[in-house]
């Protein structure tokens, strides 16, 4: 079965549907039983996609963890309330006091925040690794390395990760791998193929595609899933049956939007790399960002997220003309949704701490929504001329 074709069939089994078209929502927290019998079976069986309590999960439910599973190639998913509680959840599922962490030095400010804070007071200890170290990884692999993390392409500053050399040597000396994979989606990037253990998306975005809704997932393979499951319900994770509906609903479209998506931002990114304000573009589609070989081997495809840098005759503080009050992209905390967004960096020389930050001109994220390339060109010329006058 093509991908194109199992993000419209994934999860959608009669049991949990009832043999409509989309499963109905569940707004449940107790099931009840009308026999002892039926409620042992159901406690028999609750951690078997069975009705049980609502926090374990309902058909709702098991219809997108059954779909991400297909789509990713776990054997089982945890859904959680939003991305960052699907990387919260899965990280605390397998760490302890006195494991050491390896995590991308470009990874996600929220999941740095959690390295540096609650973890830290947990007794784990994280070490940041540049981006494009791949095999080398083994060198700062101890004998209490619990976990490697990585995320491919990074956060604001696009670096392609060597994922399988990574995971080959963090399981040759015992370590497991999580993988934050919303870039990739579960269409353009295939974690279990590539060595990660735990692939975890933030579902909030091009899952649900749509920036109305918050909702995380965690699919992991057949050595680590009982684990996650059962700690991910221990620390009560669970996620609204609305939310997981909508998640559900992006799911049968995005395939056409990721085109739509990947389509635009390739021409606006060419666009970008002709500007003299430009000094490079971090596309990982395009030869000038760190990791585009990674990207062409183990990739199926991109999506509308992308940096550039500037030049270094600008400063930060200049790129506010640009960004006030442009007409078509808008400054918000998110992506993945139909819209187009503008973000500066901030902060990128003194958060990246295993190796430093180059760039001398500011950096600048898109994300390219739905709309037509040419009108978003026009926006950004209009933006450049702004800071140029």
């Amino acid at each position: 079965m093509k991908k194109e074709t199992r993000l419209v069939e994934a999860g959608r089994k009669k049991q949990w549907t009832g043999g409509v078209v989309n499963p109905p929502v569940y707004h449940a927290s107790t099931v009840v039983f009308d026999t002892v019998a039926d409620m042992r079976e159901a406690v028999r069986n609750r951690a078997r996609s069975h009705m049980y309590y609502g926090r374990r999960g309902t058909p709702t439910h098991f219809a997108l963890q059954d779909a991400m599973c297909e789509l990713e190639g776990g054997v089982g998913c945890a859904l959680y309330p939003s991305g960052l509680a699907a990387v919260t959840g899965a990280m605390l599922s397998f760490l302890e006091s006195g494991d050491h962490l390896l995590m991308v030095d470009g990874a996600y400010e929220p999941t740095r925040t959690l390295c540096d804070g609650y973890l830290k007071n947990m007794g784990v200890e994280t070490t940041y690794y540049d981006p494009l170290i791949g095999s080398g990884i083994s060198e700062l692999i101890r004998d209490n390395t619990r976990m490697v993390f990585v995320e491919s392409p990074c956060s604001l500053t696009m670096e392609v990760q060597d994922v399988p050399a990574i995971a080959k040597a963090a399981h040759d000396k015992g370590a497991i791998v999580l993988m934050d994979n919303t870039w990739g989606t579960p269409f353009n990037f295939k974690p279990f193929e590539h060595g990660v253990d735990v692939s975890i998306q933030a579902a909030t975005k091009y899952i649900v595609g749509h920036s109305d809704a918050m909702l995380g997932t965690a699919t992991a393979n057949e050595k680590c899933w009982d684990q996650l499951r059962e700690m991910s319900l221990q620390l009560g994770y669970c996620a609204a049956p609305d939310d997981v509906y909508l998640g559900l609903r992006g799911l049968r479209t995005m395939g056409l939007r990721l085109e739509q998506h990947e389509e635009n931002a390739l021409k606006v990114a060419d666009w970008l790399a002709s500007r003299p304000e430009v000094d490079h573009v971090r596309h990982p589609a395009l030869e000038s960002c760190p990791g585009h070989e990674f990207f062409k081997r183990d990739f199926l495809g991109s999506c509308g997220l992308f940096s550039f840098v500037m030049t270094d005759n600008y400063k930060e503080s200049q790129l506010t003309p640009m960004l006030d009050n442009m007409e078509l992209f808008k400054m918000g905390f998110s992506w993945g949704g139909y819209e187009s967004l503008i973000l500066p960096a901030h902060g990128l020389d003194k958060n990246r701490t295993a190796v430093k930050w180059q760039a001398k001109g500011p950096l600048v994220r898109l994300h390219i929504g739905l709309e037509n390339a040419d009108d978003l060109i026009e926006d950004l010329e209009k933006g450049f001329a702004r800071i140029d006058n």
